[in-house]
């Protein structure tokens, strides 16, 4: 049965005839593979489709489920498709065609975040969501939290599994202080949420986060914003902003070679501590450092 109460039927379809209101990226690897398995083997499930009047009185239909098979058979040259015909509202069958990307088993990351934001927009509540998408309501209202500071580049980390939910709650919380980021980081660790490699993970992600932004990249869906003075100056601000990080950091990476360069010409001032070095195979250094400590490149 449909949503709407009356009984779903499998019919073939004109491809042309039907509309994608949902569409999406395919890796082009995965679309060859169906491709291929439909010209051996057929079409194993039908598409979903949902009929929709027009005014000169051909049928049209709107794709419900099954993007990939439409567009394999399309590839293939062929004019129709089996379907299953639904009688569903023009907003459940964009719900049930973004639900279905979301709770698919292979999905990217990003369709996952456009998934939740776009049903989020359409007015639905963490709950709804979840049993939408079968995914927990912890999580999603985690993952909206996410989305309404912007992280979208935490939000992918977390479904990748680079770091858990939590940690980038935690990180989020710390607001833009580079010592209470590194506070939340090290209560992660002590806590048990970050150990070993999603720690590593943790840094890396913060410190592309401080430097390309919290935005994910280009990729994501959404509407171009209106390009206004205002907008310009924050623009440039923020990269005023970045370039300012990235010099102070370079000057404390200066400051730091500084100090070890002075160490190790005091210590290889030291006969004692260079006749131990020689006796343990260490006296010689790393050209770049050795340039720096001796003027020769070479102890004297």
């Amino acid at each position: 049965m449909s949503q709407q109460g009356r009984p779903a039927v499998v019919r073939m379809i004109p491809v042309d005839q039907i509309e994608v209101i949902n569409p999406r990226e395919r890796n082009s690897r995965v679309f060859a593979e169906i491709v291929d398995n439909i010209k051996a083997i057929g079409l194993k499930k039908p598409i979903v489709v949902t009929p929709r009047a027009t005014a000169n009185g051909i049928e049209r239909y709107l794709l419900v489920c099954g993007e990939g098979r439409l567009k394999a058979f399309r590839a293939l040259g062929e004019s129709n498709i089996p379907a299953l015909v639904v009688s569903v509202s023009d907003e459940d069958a964009f719900i049930m065609s973004l639900t279905e990307n979301i709770a698919r088993r292979q999905y990217r990351a990003l369709e996952l975040l456009a998934g939740i934001r776009d049903l989020q927009e359409r007015g639905y509540a963490p709950k709804a969501i979840a049993e939408k998408t079968g995914l927990s309501t912890q999580y999603v209202q985690g993952i909206l939290m996410l989305l309404r500071h912007g992280e979208e580049r935490l939000v992918i980390a977390v479904e990748k599994g680079k770091i858990p939910l939590n940690a980038a709650l935690s990180i989020v919380g710390a607001g833009d202080s580079d010592e209470a980021i590194q506070a939340a980081l090290q209560d992660a660790y002590d806590s048990g949420k970050l150990r070993g490699r999603q720690l590593m993970d943790a840094r890396r992600i913060i410190e592309r986060r401080k430097v390309l932004g919290r935005m994910a990249g280009r990729n994501m869906p959404r509407k171009a914003p209106d390009v206004t003075s205002s907008s310009l100056v924050r623009t440039y601000q923020r990269e005023v902003g970045r370039q300012k990080a990235m010099v102070k950091k370079a000057e404390f990476t200066q400051q730091r070679l500084l100090f070890v360069v002075g160490a190790l010409r005091q210590l290889f001032a030291d006969e004692n501590f260079v006749n131990l070095l020689r006796a343990e195979g260490l006296a010689t250094l790393p050209k770049y450092l050795a340039e720096r400590v001796w003027p020769g490149g070479s102890a004297a």
